[in-house]
């Protein structure tokens, strides 16, 4: 499994443990609560646990997976990037092996929600459209297409 070594001094990781987590979810709430430290993503197909900072910045993606600053980080449209090869972590590096019906988790002060992909598309390094604010729950993940460098691969979950 792929894990972020490093942690954020704002944030704490648990080294993936759920064990503080209490189920407090019901059907009108899907929120489940964990760590309140952690915040992180999971996508169990590819084998990814990553931890999240904020910003896109050299820095930032160097060690984490990065937030994008324009969207929110709980409700609406909340969007990530990582790289996937050349640089001293590639957390999206299996981005492109992604399915439609595949499972993400998102956690974040101590809760976590869960997407379904819905989207997988690739986009020009110019269009914005994916990172704008949305009126239900999802999940907008950025990276580089290989060898085409005016092009970004974007998948996008809903909420389930």
């Amino acid at each position: 499994m792929i894990k972020n070594q490093n942690t954020n001094k704002n944030k704490s990781s648990t080294n993936g443990t759920t064990s503080n987590k209490k189920n407090s979810s019901t059907k009108a709430n899907k929120t489940m609560y964990i760590n309140k430290n952690e915040w992180k993503i999971v996508i169990p197909v590819i084998n990814l646990e990553a931890n999240i900072a904020e910003g896109t910045s050299d820095d930032v993606m160097n060690k984490y997976v990065g937030h994008f600053s324009v969207t929110n980080t709980w409700n609406g449209n909340v969007a990530l990037a990582a790289h996937n090869r050349g640089y001293p972590v590639n957390y999206f590096a299996n981005l492109k092996n992604l399915k439609k019906g595949d499972l993400i988790e998102y956690y974040n002060e101590g809760k976590v929600r869960k997407y379904k992909v819905e989207i997988i598309t690739k986009i020009k390094d110019t269009d914005w459209t994916y990172l704008e604010n949305t009126k239900d729950n999802r999940i907008t993940l950025i990276t580089c297409v290989e060898n085409e460098p005016e092009y970004r691969r974007c998948i996008q979950g809903i909420e389930i």
